[in-house]
């Protein structure tokens, strides 16, 4: 027989999202953690020059071996990763095992790698779930190599690429004029950009509950506190080791990177920063919003001691004076007259009016 709680737990909607910390703090670098294979993988590839350019989309891995050797500047995204897609695209574009291995790997750090004239990129792009109000994940792995990107995708149903697919397809664009360098810091702009419309939305949540924390604290703002906090937290740390990543680049000096081009990592390289420190400021005002609350509970508490030593020292004088003429005395002054009764009880109405006449004149409430 199932016990009561567990139905309350399916009738009333969480406070928090449960699980959600260890989620956060699962990965351990020591253990290789097992990927869940893709059901699904998409190839699609983009091979292009300043006159021309292919766009479709390929059927099988195999189908990418003749863009390796290719004249023109390829990019070919794989979204959903599947280990034998990705050891047998690595195999033949001849990338490392090394960096096969981060490929594969999950809650991976955002990192930069330059191995055997390959340069190698992870980082992680975000997402805001509007439902659950949490930041969402997916790992993003890019590969440059000469006249050729890999890009890696662990889900094949939404990437921040699309307006990059489309200038690609313009005649006059930049990115068809440059190299796959140049490609590469594209795709890197769009994806720290876009950590701006997570903070953005992010940003708008905080807001309201500041909002709701002043205009009604209760046990679930509390909660919404800590769940902010733990979102927080998968942001900065998404965040700041980017900004390791962008110096990677600006301090390589791997020929597959143009000196022309790496002046424009500088320019992520400012987003990034700017990106960090408006992370830095959602987790102090976080802080605020926690100690507001505090001052909120408080403040509630004194208010109710307030309205209860009011009531306490209005009811007083009824008290003394039902004590007195309730005594057991053979002799109490008007107690046998037929008005002592309405007096004595207008009485002790009269001196609490005079009293709230006093507190409210002193400002007492």
């Amino acid at each position: 027989m199932k016990r009561p709680d567990k139905y309350f737990k399916k009738i009333i909607k969480p406070l928090f999202h449960p699980g959600r910390t260890k989620e956060i703090f699962k990965y351990n670098p020591a253990v290789q953690p097992k990927r869940d294979e893709a059901i699904e993988t998409k190839l699609q590839v983009f091979n292009y020059s300043a006159t021309s350019i292919e766009a479709r989309e390929l059927k099988t891995i195999e189908e990418t071996f003749p863009y390796h050797k290719s004249d023109t500047i390829s990019w070919i995204n794989i979204e959903g990763i599947k280990k034998d897609t990705v050891e047998t695209v690595c195999t033949h574009y001849g990338i490392h095992p090394l960096i096969l291995e981060d490929i594969l790997s999950i809650g991976q750090r955002p990192k930069m790698d330059d191995i055997e004239g390959i340069l190698y990129c992870l980082l992680n792009m975000l997402y805001f779930n509007e439902e659950h109000c949490s930041v969402e994940q997916e790992q993003i792995s890019i590969v440059l190599g000469k006249n050729f990107l890999l890009t890696f995708q662990d889900e094949a149903h939404r990437d921040v690429f699309d307006s990059l697919r489309e200038r690609l397809r313009l005649g006059n664009s930049k990115l068809r004029l440059r190299g796959a360098d140049y490609l590469c810091y594209s795709l890197i702009d769009m994806i720290v950009d876009h950590y701006f419309v997570v903070m953005e939305k992010l940003g708008e949540k905080i807001e309201s509950l500041e909002e709701e924390i002043i205009r009604s604290g209760d046990k679930r703002s509390l909660a919404k506190i800590s769940s902010f906090r733990k979102e927080l937290i998968v942001l900065k740390r998404n965040v700041a080791p980017v900004r390791e990543v962008v110096n990677g680049f600006l301090r390589s000096e791997s020929d597959l990177l143009d000196d022309n081009v790496t002046k424009y990592y500088k320019d992520i390289y400012d987003h990034i920063v700017q990106a960090n420190d408006v992370a830095e400021n959602y987790r102090d005002i976080m802080t605020s919003l926690q100690d507001l609350y505090i001052s909120h509970v408080n403040l509630k508490m004194n208010e109710v001691m307030k309205v209860m030593a009011i009531v306490t020292c209005l009811l007083a004088p009824a008290t003394v004076i039902g004590g007195i003429f309730g005594m057991n005395f053979d002799f109490i002054p008007y107690s046998h007259q037929q008005w002592g009764f309405y007096a004595t009880v207008a009485l002790m109405l009269i001196i609490p009016v005079i009293m709230l006449v006093i507190f409210k004149r002193r400002k007492w409430f």
